[in-house]
């Protein structure tokens, strides 16, 4: 006696027979209207901005103010530009030292505390973060008198010392717990076999595995350097500070000259923009590498 074996049908197959039911239908549409709704309300102000930079002064302030420019000016660009320039220059001289010096530290930093213990690394691990929580405000006039006794002149030295000193605690926060999730203690006991001591197990070792954290931090810090205005107010001045100061002052007059505003917020937020194109791919990864323990 023989039986048919009927064939298990493909799972392919199965998902066509399986008929969406029309709550299934309804909750997919409501969820992409949804959608469709926040990216509407987060589209359109950079909408005004864009459309805004492109008109001329007496254009921006007509009644159609939503309306597409009836020519292409270039008018506010061209201030903007002129105007910001300079500052863009400082700020570049702060913000990626700062990244990059406050990265080298926070990860020497993480190493130590999680991977090469030492009696009361817990409480100076504390302490370190306990400089994450002090608002900038509470310390701005100590530094105001403490700063000038240092010999850093006003403008990038000061504001880049700052920054830096500042990013030590939330890098070294990303990196310690990065290493204590990723980098296995396998490692590090087997440089010490093989005679390699802090400084050469952290160089040979722990950096050439870092590169995720590296790319958080540097993010992290690019762009809080970037945008940060209550420093570059305090320890600067409008010659010799960041460009936020500059894009501050571009509506300072009466009437407020909307295109060239426009485009100075376009200029300043380019190259955080640009950073996080190029590297957002590796931002989330490094992000989730010290989340999971492996």
């Amino acid at each position: 006696m023989t039986t048919d074996v009927i064939p298990a049908a493909a799972p392919s197959e199965l998902h066509r027979k399986v008929k969406k039911t029309p709550r299934s239908q309804v909750a997919r549409t409501v969820k992409y209207l949804l959608l469709i709704f926040f990216l509407l309300v987060v589209l359109i102000p950079a909408y005004v901005l864009v459309v805004t930079s492109f008109k001329s002064f007496g254009e921006a302030l007509g009644p159609n103010r939503w309306a597409l420019p009836s020519g292409l000016s270039f008018e506010g660009w061209s201030a903007a530009w002129s105007e910001l320039s300079p500052a863009l220059f400082r700020t570049m001289l702060i913000a990626i030292p700062a990244a990059v010096i406050s990265s080298m530290l926070g990860a020497m930093n993480g190493f130590v505390l999680s991977r090469w213990r030492f009696p009361g690394a817990n409480v100076v691990f504390t302490l370190m973060l306990f400089g994450m929580f002090i608002p900038y405000q509470a310390v701005m006039v100590p530094l105001l008198e403490f700063l000038p006794m240092t010999g850093l002149g006003r403008g990038v030295p000061q504001l880049l010392a700052v920054h830096v000193v500042y990013g030590i605690p939330i890098c070294t926060l990303i990196f310690r717990n990065y290493y204590q999730t990723t980098v296995p203690m396998e490692l590090i006991e087997a440089g010490r076999v093989d005679g390699a001591g802090l400084l050469r197990t952290f160089r040979s070792l722990i950096l050439p595995l870092s590169l995720p954290g590296f790319v958080v931090t540097m993010i992290w810090q690019f762009t809080s350097v970037w945008n940060d205005y209550l420093f570059a107010v305090f320890l600067s001045s409008r010659d010799n500070g960041p460009v936020i100061l500059g894009l501050a002052n571009l509506a300072g007059s009466q009437i407020v000259p909307y295109p060239e505003v426009f485009a100075g917020a376009l200029i300043v937020t380019a190259p955080t923009l640009l950073v996080y194109i190029v590297l957002g791919r590796w931002f989330v990864g490094g992000l989730m590498a010290g989340a999971v323990k492996s």
